[in-house]
């Protein structure tokens, strides 16, 4: 039996412990915004030959936590990386984004998905985290993730990044029984995938549905929350000492239901007060989030206010701090230094302030 305090923060929070400060990451904290990202970037333009070549991912991986040693440390990759492995091939352009052909339309395209074998579809993920626990042992936790069933399958029947996700909806709304097929393949898939990155280091996983705030609440229970569940019921069979986390873009409307998908934490946006999430998911469910990326372009005494009042309407308990979506591209470095500076001191700002 590990000692409490020798855990990482992050993952003590998971647990319940009431804790002198919340534990720190940000989404996409390996990015744009970092001048030794960049550097990087150009050197090396592709994205998949970033997230794939272990040692580059190890890097990219480690650059935040050199330089501001958040309490997790997230693998550097993509949810739609292991869409290959299941048949359904994807590039990502670095000015248009993620590129699927031929998109997913017929029952036959359905019928050729195929089952995931991560080691041999996804073997830089083995040696990325691996490598990334060892370097930073329990300083931070290590964090990984992947994609939700409805969120791969709007990708794959949009064939890119959709505003109106017209081609998804009129299959769900005019042959359903094909889009169900797809979407029980995705989840069986993404569970192996998710037991996978476990198996390979990840202590938390975070299952991204980032376009499930785009149905409404009648076809969120039919598309997004039982496809949800099919995965976390299938991680925790295999590992239920491992948090999951669920994160939804624009989940205002959804919110309850998102505490009904078997995650332990629902990683809020900042559309939803703190107060008013902890009142809607109850006590059992940790909350992850939830500063809107956009203030970290104010002052860094807008920052520090904005951060105390977020850790004040969480609590002491069963709360990550975390911004509401990924850091933004053009965020200044010192603003995001000072964030995670000022959550690493909340400590003596708590008690301190009024």
């Amino acid at each position: 039996m590990v000692a409490s305090s020798s855990l990482p923060r992050l993952l003590r929070a998971a647990r319940g412990e009431v804790l002198d400060r919340p534990p720190v990451w940000m989404m996409r904290q390996a990015g744009r915004y970092m001048k030794v990202y960049r550097d990087l970037r150009d050197k090396y333009p592709g994205f998949r030959e970033r997230s794939e070549t272990p040692e580059l991912a190890i890097e990219i991986s480690l650059q935040p936590f050199r330089a501001f040693k958040p309490d997790g440390v997230i693998l550097f990759s993509d949810i739609l990386t292991p869409l290959p492995g299941m048949g359904i091939p994807f590039d990502i352009i670095e000015s248009k984004g993620p590129i699927l052909e031929p998109p997913i339309r017929t029952a036959e395209q359905v019928a050729a998905v195929h089952d995931l074998d991560p080691d041999e579809a996804t073997p830089f993920i083995r040696p990325i985290l691996e490598t990334l626990r060892r370097e930073v042992g329990n300083e931070a936790a290590v964090l990984g993730f992947a994609g939700a069933p409805w969120t791969l399958a709007a990708y794959a029947i949009e064939g890119k990044s959709s505003k109106t996700y017209a081609n998804i909806k009129h299959l769900a709304f005019s042959e359903p029984a094909i889009l169900h097929e797809l979407l029980g393949k995705l989840a069986d898939n993404i569970a192996v995938y998710l037991c996978h990155q476990i198996e390979c280091g990840a202590q938390v996983v975070q299952l991204f549905d980032s376009w499930a705030g785009q149905l409404s609440p009648i076809d969120y229970d039919t598309f997004a929350l039982p496809y949800q569940q099919r995965v976390f019921q299938q991680v925790k069979a295999k590992h239920p000492e491992v948090p999951l986390i669920l994160y939804i873009s624009g989940s205002a409307g959804v919110l309850e239901r998102m505490g009904q998908s078997g995650c332990d934490i629902v990683s809020v946006d900042w559309t939803v007060d703190l107060l008013d999430a902890r009142r809607r998911l109850g006590p059992d469910i940790g909350l992850q989030g939830n500063i809107d990326p956009g203030v970290l372009f104010g002052s860094q005494a807008f920052i520090r206010d904005r951060i105390l009042d977020t850790v004040r309407k969480a609590g002491n308990q069963r709360h990550i701090l975390n911004l509401g979506h990924g850091i933004l591209p053009g965020t200044p470095e010192d603003n995001a230094r000072h964030f995670f500076e000022t959550a690493k001191s909340l400590d003596q700002l708590l008690a301190t302030s009024h």
